[in-house]
């Protein structure tokens, strides 16, 4: 029989492991432990997960890249002609609805603001003069013809003021910003504020202070803001998968070889085919709130097809093979013990368990080489 004694052992990433084996009667059959303290198997990044129920598939890999969200993409931009006067923002800022990033000086804007201003002092007077020719006319003071000509009066100073407010609207001006022009210095009616439509980052500056802009020929848009916390993967897909393909369905992408997944959601397939490729176009929405995708990086994308139900699986990157026989390193007080199990089916990313586990045991799912090395380790030191 083959008694293992504990060994320490020093790793290049800085950790100190120690190899048990539990003596048994028959030596293959032993079940050994690495042992590691909490810190260590933090550091080590094995990536612990619990054994579950789960699904097999047969899945398909597709290129992509990833580009922001068509519905997360906002442009500041004028509707007259002016001269930039203030950038608030720099390139790369964040901004959030509703802020004042950027001030132009417009003759546009002075004459839009006197216009209003003095429509609204005519709708006033001819407002407060009707009410009390009304007055008068219902005591019978005021004749017929005289009450309706101060209405008509009346009416037309409505529709001045009326169409003056619109025009101001249409400049992008909010119904408080009208309500405080009055109050607003002279000197400042031919600046106007422009002011983010959604919160983001400002992804692109396309103008410089004293540009002029806003007409044919000249640039209108000042930024293009970008709201990152949502992003699309913009797909590829092959004719013959298509009918495999359903909005809605969940997916995973990465961005390379060895790089943690991240779930996907399909949201649109293309009606059209590419007349190059023949593919379809497919997008799926990315959660982006941790800032790890960027637009125009390229990714992977791993579609499932076929799913077939199994009472456990866990990753097939927690598997290893020790003595010809499969193994996973199970999670306990001292730190990952060897375990035997039996495998049955694989789609290449889960692989079933038959027995040796149970479900809610947490095994590690990567870096698990670097576990089978010490307990190799461990049985060499003892030959020695």
């Amino acid at each position: 029989m083959i008694r293992l004694f504990p060994v320490v052992v020093v790793l290049t990433l800085g950790l100190c492991f120690s190899a048990v084996a539990h003596e048994e009667k028959d030596a293959d059959s032993a079940n050994a432990t690495v042992k590691l303290s909490d810190e260590q198997v933090e550091a080590g990044r094995f990536g612990v997960h619990d054994a579950h129920p789960g699904d097999l598939s047969k899945r398909i890999k597709v290129p992509g890249s990833i580009i922001p969200s068509g519905d997360r993409i906002a442009r500041v931009a004028v509707k007259l002609l002016g001269t930039v006067r203030e950038l608030r923002k720099r390139l790369g800022d964040s901004v959030e609805a509703g802020e004042v990033v950027a001030v132009i000086e417009s003759r546009e804007v002075a004459d839009a603001n006197s216009e209003y201003l003095a429509a609204r002092l005519v709708f006033d007077l001819q407002q407060t003069l009707f009410n009390r020719a009304t007055k008068l006319f219902e005591g019978k003071v005021l004749s017929e013809n005289n009450y309706l000509r101060e209405r008509t009066t009346f009416e037309d100073a409505r529709v001045k003021f009326e169409t003056a407010r619109q025009k101001l609207f249409a400049l992008n001006l909010n119904a408080e910003q009208i309500e405080a022009l009055p109050q607003q210095p002279v000197e400042t009616l031919r600046l106007q504020e422009l002011r983010a439509p959604i919160s983001g980052r400002i992804a692109e500056r396309r103008v410089e202070i004293g540009s002029l802009v806003g007409r044919e020929g000249q640039e209108s848009e000042l930024y293009v803001i970008a709201d990152l916390g949502v992003m699309w993967a913009d797909l590829a897909i092959p004719t013959s998968q298509l009918a495999n393909i359903q909005e809605g369905q969940q997916i995973t992408i990465s961005a390379g070889t060895g790089a943690e997944p991240a779930p996907a959601t399909i949201m649109f397939i293309s009606p059209l085919l590419d007349k190059d490729t023949r593919a379809a176009r497919v997008i799926a929405s990315v959660d982006n709130a941790a800032g790890r995708w960027r637009p125009g990086a390229f990714v992977t994308a791993d579609i499932p097809i076929d799913q077939q139900r199994a009472d456990l699986v866990v990753p097939v990157t927690a598997l290893q093979s020790i003595k010809g026989e499969p193994v996973v390193f199970v999670r306990n007080k001292e730190g990952f013990e060897a375990r035997k199990v039996s495998v049955g089916r694989r789609d290449g990313r889960m692989a079933e368990i038959f027995s040796g586990l149970t479900a809610g045991e947490r095994v590690a799912t990567f870096n698990t080489f670097t576990l089978k090395s010490e307990l190799g380790k461990a049985e060499i030191d003892h030959d020695d």
